[in-house]
């Protein structure tokens, strides 16, 4: 199964600005609750943003995925950083979390992430 997470981000994009409409005062609760979470603090942007990747493999949350993607290769998050926050997703997970690290490194790539295996990658 494949999914296209840039369309899936731009149609939950549109979906949740029909929410800032609807539930004005829900949405912008969240929107302060993300920024003060995501804010430079002893934590950098791009460590929290590898969090929330991590949460949303084992949430198995793919809209998750195509947001923290796309923030990720924005922060300039290199693949080796993001498959080592793989590896502990699939650790703390196991198969299910195996199975959304793959959903996940895809929806990395498509968002323009970095696609050279790493050192460790050994060839098919």
């Amino acid at each position: 199964m494949s999914t296209n997470f840039r369309a899936l981000s731009n149609e939950i994009s549109g979906t949740l600005s029909q929410l800032r409409a609807d539930i004005p005062d829900t949405m912008r609760g969240f929107g302060a609750l993300s920024q003060a979470a995501l804010r430079e603090g002893a934590l950098d942007r791009k460590t929290k943003e590898l969090i929330a990747m991590a949460i949303g493999i084992a949430a198995r949350c793919d809209a998750c995925l195509a947001f923290h993607a796309e923030a990720l290769v924005k922060l300039g998050c290199k693949r080796a950083e993001f498959e080592e926050m793989l590896a502990v997703s699939v650790y703390m997970g196991g198969g299910p979390s195996l199975m959304y690290a793959a959903r996940a490194l895809d929806a990395f790539e498509q968002c323009g992430g970095d696609h050279v295996r790493s050192e460790g990658a050994k060839a098919a």
